[in-house]
């Protein structure tokens, strides 16, 4: 692997080269520091979670056992047989005198003792185990007949035992019986297997397997890799659960939130509305356990320090399905769900729902200063539905920042009526959505210049740009998608007095399950892959700043060249970022008016690979990836290359 220095080197003999060939005008960039503009919000950059392409059960939630209370509608769905040709019994799922009534069904094994008998879990396209790591094992199990002892086993992809536990004398009554298993070697796609031997019948229930390493070690975690790709990015805020699955393809499909609190046993199973969204990608096996619920989400945002942004149903399915609406003298228990999420949040231990949050072990508020009221509606149906929510939410807490919805496009005809309608409401902030092709981030960088400073705040809340076309499987996550990305997120920044957040979208993807594609970070049973998207987004959440320093570019039209600068309060430097979304490197001279004294060096990151169309894949993880290096600064005018097809950010300790 080459190291800092040589890339680096390699990088500026080509600017070099490439600028002495052209023998063109001299690019300058001026960057007036002594006139500070806007405030903007330091916390602008954030991340949007979905539970699609597998990114909760299968991804974030770190439960490896698919359909571990036999509640799917084909109860053995994950699931295979395990009976020998010298093994006789049974093998049925029930719901007389369940474990839990809320989940009702569960499996017996019956067996005359003649050989082992049992199932195997598949997982989430399988089950990635480590070795040398810690997996905990867990059942809810009564004993019907004889003294049969449970036999649990890591079986590897080819049929070797990785791993192997018993239980003995289980009890007549439902009882937690827990084993741990240390594999023996590593692998990506293993199973669970769970048999009895001896005569007689087990009844058992939420079989469970956990790895011990989860997020901070919570039982019953999240996966801590995960976790650690979101905490590097050092989000602003995290916008949870979705996304479409906030709709719901129809109202009875919808997500309530109210449901996926209390104990993990208790809540009811839903299936996921991606399950059959795409003919060319389905996913019959998708559903939500809601192991992953409200309260972890919140307690999610906590870890990473991010402000939780939860978005609610407003009486409508998605308009993309059935378009079902709740009619309006009978919207109030949906309202009701969001009054009651803000004391879930916020209210004291003493409150209805402030308890319940108390009881799941978080006596303190989560500090929730903002909530959406639906996903990406549109129409008249919306705005009415919208101001009845905003009227009783302003009402009781007035505080709250509401997000509203624009539509799914930025610019349709759904897009232009609904922005009079919200500006004539005086909403708090509106939701614009964008999935387009790299040209059209790159023509948009002036998108927000002109809009009214005094009018409703924006939520670029999801965006993503295209390499094939939106909804096609061929999109990839290429260097030029990440640019083109960048280019447009220098013109939010620039305009932070307007747009007030920002988030990519998707969030994840499982390689092996996922419904849609370009994704911020692909996993798999074993780890993940970051994307160049991923680099941007970290690179400006990482450098942001707390107030924009007025600029200008002096390039010729078509140059692809775009940059914003902030400036960071706290460490008292001056942000400067770069892109130059064109082949040909760029020798700039950078001038920074205003500034009576400079460091002598300065902190550089630059992201740039050979091609546009690079991306990092599992085989290859780290094609695409940020470079920091040392620059001279010998005064506050200098020259910088800037490579082709890259995104720069320079940090420079300036005094004014």
């Amino acid at each position: 692997m080459k190291t800092i220095q040589k890339i680096v080197s390699g990088l500026t003999a080509a600017c070099l080269v490439g600028s002495a060939a052209r023998a063109a005008e001299p690019l300058t960039l001026t960057v007036q520091t002594d006139q500070p503009g806007v405030a903007i919000n330091h916390a602008m950059w954030g991340i949007f979670f979905e539970d699609i392409n597998f990114g909760a059960d299968g991804g974030l939630y770190a439960e490896m056992v698919k359909n571990c209370g036999f509640e799917f509608p084909d109860p053995l769905m994950g699931w295979t047989k395990l009976i020998n040709n010298v093994a006789h019994g049974k093998i049925t799922v029930l719901d007389d005198k369940p474990y839990n009534a809320a989940n009702p069904h569960y499996l017996r094994l019956e067996s005359e003792g003649t050989a082992p008998i049992g199932v195997a879990n598949e997982g989430f396209r399988g089950m990635g185990v480590k070795k040398g790591e810690t997996y905990n094992f867990a059942v809810q199990a009564r004993n019907v007949s004889g003294k049969p002892t449970l036999r649990i086993d890591l079986y590897s992809e080819a049929g070797a035992i990785l791993a192997t536990a018993f239980i003995k004398d289980v009890s007549s009554d439902w009882t937690k019986y827990t084993a741990v298993l240390h594999p023996r070697d590593t692998d990506a796609k293993a199973k669970l297997y769970v048999q009895i031997e001896g005569k007689g019948s087990v009844d058992l229930d939420v079989i469970s397997l956990f790895p011990e390493h989860t997020w901070k070690n919570r039982p019953g975690g999240l996966r801590a890799d995960m976790v650690q790709a979101l905490a590097d990015l050092h989000p602003g805020f995290m916008r949870f659960p979705g996304g479409c699955i906030v709709e719901g393809s129809t109202l009875a499909g919808r997500y309530q939130w109210k449901k996926t609190i209390g104990p993990v046993d208790e809540r009811p199973l839903l299936i996921n509305r991606w399950n059959t969204e795409f003919n060319h990608r389905p996913t019959p096996d998708y559903f939500q356990s809601f192991g992953l619920g409200f309260f972890e989400y919140f307690q999610l945002c906590e870890d990473i320090g991010a402000s939780p942004l939860p978005i609610l149903n407003c009486g409508m399915a998605c308009q993309f399905n059935s378009g079902e609406l709740c009619p309006l003298d009978q919207l109030d228990p949906y309202i009701q769900d969001a009054l009651d999420l803000i004391e879930f949040a916020n209210g004291p231990a003493t409150s209805e729902w402030g308890a319940k949050r108390a009881a799941m072990g978080h006596p303190e508020p989560f500090h929730l200063k903002m909530i959406g009221v639906g996903n990406e509606q549109w129409g008249r149906q919306y705005i009415d539905r919208y101001t009845k929510f905003a009227t009783a939410i302003k009402a009781k807490y007035p505080e709250i920042k509401i997000v509203s919805a624009a539509g799914p496009s930025p610019d349709d005809d759904r897009f232009k009526f609904a922005w009079p309608k919200l500006r004539e409401l005086h909403a708090d902030i509106v939701d614009e959505h964008c999935y387009a092709n790299p040209s059209w981030f790159f023509d948009n960088t002036h998108r927000y210049d002109k809009y009214d400073r005094n009018g409703p705040k924006v939520f670029f809340g999801e965006y993503a740009a295209q390499s094939d076309r939106t909804v096609s499987v061929f999109n990839r996550n290429t260097l030029e998608c990440a640019l083109a990305e960048a280019a447009c997120m220098t013109g939010l920044e620039r305009n932070g007095d307007v747009v007030q957040m920002a988030s990519y979208a998707p969030l994840f993807a499982n390689v092996d399950a996922w419904q849609w594609t370009p994704d911020l970070i692909w996993v798999n049973t074993l780890g993940l892959c970051r994307t160049p998207n991923y680099y941007v987004q970290k690179l400006f959440a990482n450098n942001a700043g707390n107030q924009t320093m007025p600029l200008t570019l002096n390039a010729p039209d078509g140059s692809r060249l775009y940059a914003s600068a902030t400036r960071d309060d706290a460490s008292g430097e001056t942000i400067l970022k770069v892109v130059n979304g064109g082949n040909e490197p760029a020798a700039m001279q950078l001038n920074f008016a205003g500034t009576k004294s400079m460091a002598p060096t300065a902190t550089a990151f630059v992201l740039t690979s050979n091609h546009p169309q690079d991306e990092n894949t599992f085989a290859s993880p780290d094609k695409v990836v940020p470079i920091q290096y040392t620059i001279n600064t010998p005064a506050n005018q200098f020259s910088h290359d800037f490579p082709g097809n890259s995104l720069t950010v320079l940090r420079l300790k300036i005094t004014n």
